[in-house]
């Protein structure tokens, strides 16, 4: 079983930075491209950013791009979500996950482990 644990939420005000960490318990983590969603409260979950298993490739969402870094460290089974120049309309609740896909994908479909979730509240 895989479990992935996000840390790093919390209330910042918007200009702000946060760094998310995604932990992952199993060391099959270095295989797998990874991704991050968020999901605000009344709104379908929607795709933020993904990484590939090395960490070569990225891609991200147009509304944190240039904003939102996605790095991974696979010696430490964790990925980070840096997020900078934050704004109100990033107040989620923050996944990681697990892609299935070999190729980056937007598609939360093709994620088959999530975490349980970390709150960003970005005030005006």
């Amino acid at each position: 079983q895989v479990q992935l644990v996000e840390s790093g939420g919390g209330l910042v005000q918007a200009g702000g930075s946060l760094r998310l960490s995604c932990a992952a318990s199993r060391r099959a983590f270095s295989s797998y491209n990874m991704g991050w969603f968020r999901q605000a409260p009344g709104k379908v979950r929607e795709f933020v950013a993904a990484i590939s298993w090395s960490g070569g490739r990225t891609n991200y969402a147009d509304s944190v791009k240039g904003r939102f870094t996605l790095s991974r460290d696979n010696a430490k089974n964790t990925v980070y979500l840096q997020m900078n120049s934050l704004k109100p309309e990033d107040t989620a609740v923050y996944y990681c996950a697990r892609s299935t896909l070999i190729s980056l994908t937007s598609s939360g479909d093709e994620y088959d482990y999530w975490g349980q979730g970390t709150q960003v509240t970005v005030s005006s």
